[in-house]
């Protein structure tokens, strides 16, 4: 179910007012600038760089998830407090990303001009924007770090935040294929932005709620059993 939670978390941050309308940018960006190309080769290459990307960010949401997961492990024994500490900050995040909360600095990440982009450069690349991404996206990565903390492994807060850059990438791939056709999606996602960031914060306040209470781990118990 945690796994779940953040995969959800990482589709939320996809849709967020700073990343997604930004998506069709970074994607003109994969495909470079040489219009000689035919349409198909430029496509494959664009997914190319579209996977180094995701992959860049991946590497370092991971990377802290592990990091998560072991001061979790630390933690395990004083899991109720653990609970009710970072129910609070779940809290907080959803009350911040429905701007009841306000929190400067909320601001999206633009590309620079690159003629010849490539598989390590857009990786690099992806690893760059997934810091750009927090001030932004920190409500709902710090709910995903606040998960894997209360695992009892490195191992399992590592996955929680692969989880999580799945959830974010996976649709960016998608739109690799699909940009035409989802512009008329594009475009309703920016004008419901509020409607968005509302949803995705009750969603996380309702979420910390539930762990504070100590509900959100008897059922992740009950369906470990």
């Amino acid at each position: 179910m945690d796994y779940l939670v953040t995969f959800a978390e990482g589709i939320m941050s996809f849709i967020s007012p700073c990343i997604l309308p930004m998506i069709p940018v970074y994607l003109l960006y994969f495909a470079g600038e040489r219009s000689e190309e035919t349409n198909n080769k430029k496509t494959w290459r664009t997914l190319i760089n579209s996977i180094g990307f995701v992959l860049g960010f991946t590497i370092l949401f991971v990377t802290i998830g592990l990091a998560a997961g072991f001061a979790g492990r630390i933690l395990t024994r004083y899991g109720r407090v653990v609970d009710i500490v970072a129910g609070v900050f779940v809290i907080l995040f959803g009350l911040i990303y429905m701007g009841v909360i306000k929190i400067p600095g909320m601001s999206h990440f633009t590309p620079a001009k690159v003629n010849r982009i490539n598989f390590i450069k857009a990786m690099i690349f992806g690893m760059g924007v997934a810091i750009a991404w927090t001030p932004c996206i920190g409500p709902l990565l710090g709910s995903a770090l606040m998960l894997a903390a209360r695992q009892d492994t490195a191992v399992k807060g590592a996955v929680l935040l692969l989880c999580y850059s799945l959830g974010l990438g996976i649709p960016l791939i998608l739109c690799t294929f699909l940009l035409d056709l989802l512009k008329n999606f594009f475009n309703a996602i920016k004008r419901h932005y509020r409607i968005v960031q509302i949803v995705c914060g009750i969603f996380l306040v309702v979420m910390g709620i539930l762990m504070i209470a100590g509900i959100y781990s008897r059922i992740m118990t009950s369906l470990a059993g």
